[in-house]
């Protein structure tokens, strides 16, 4: 999954970010509200944190009722130093869908994170189901036909982004922005590797069991029950 945070105080920003990928979330970080509404325009974010003061042309609450002029429905979490019912009411208002005031837990951050992504029609729910294939994305517990399967962080990551997007192709590169926060210096044969790891553990140790895990030559890669 996806998060956008948009955060000018380094060491709240750079926080977040770190409580969020130890929860398997690839994070984007952005410091302005100018660059924020660039970035929170783009629908292929799952979530957005925004905090309601910062620097730029326009404030928190202009940023979030923009985003939603645009028509991008993204979950947006609020963060401010406010804590005044008339302040949380202006930011549900803009378009917000939840709101927490400074200073907070990270625990109470992250369970908003999963409630909101919950109640989100792009995502399934902590459980999800393919075939006989479970995940649950907040134990990281992964099993197929009954037997636990371990798989390491990132793997973890790879397989959640597929099954969230079940169905559709997706390619190397939006596979990279999602589970690898974008990152420039991962080549697209990573992806290769680490859907080879998948592979050999989701579908080549069930033998008896139909693959999940589809190549879609020239596109990406697709999770299903087949390539039909």
């Amino acid at each position: 999954m996806r998060v956008l945070v948009i955060e000018d105080e380094d060491r709240i920003a750079g926080a977040i970010k770190s409580a969020l990928e130890q929860h398997n979330f690839a994070v984007d970080l952005v410091h302005d509200s100018d660059s924020g509404l660039s970035a929170a325009v783009d629908p292929d974010y799952d979530l957005i944190i925004l905090d309601l003061m910062m620097p730029g042309s326009i404030e928190g609450i202009e940023l979030c009722r923009k985003v939603r002029e645009y028509g991008v429905h993204t979950p947006v979490l609020m963060l401010t130093a406010k804590g005044e019912i008339d302040d949380k009411i202006t930011g549900l208002e803009s378009g917000a869908d939840d709101y927490l005031t400074k200073p907070f837990s990270m625990k109470e951050l992250i369970v908003r994170v999963q409630v909101l992504l919950r109640r989100n029609p792009k995502t399934i729910g902590p459980d999800i189901k393919l075939d006989d294939l479970e995940v649950n994305v907040e134990s990281f517990a992964v099993r197929r036909s009954g037997k636990e399967i371990k798989l390491s962080a990132r793997e973890i990551k790879l397989l959640v982004y597929l099954l969230h997007n079940k169905g559709q192709t997706l390619s190397k590169n939006k596979i990279i922005s999602h589970v690898w926060d974008g990152d420039s210096l991962i080549m697209p044969n990573t992806v290769e590797v680490y859907i080879g790891y998948l592979r050999k553990k989701i579908d080549k140790s069930f033998p008896g069991r139909p693959p999940l895990i589809h190549t879609v030559h020239g596109f990406g890669y697709r999770i299903g029950k087949s390539n039909v």
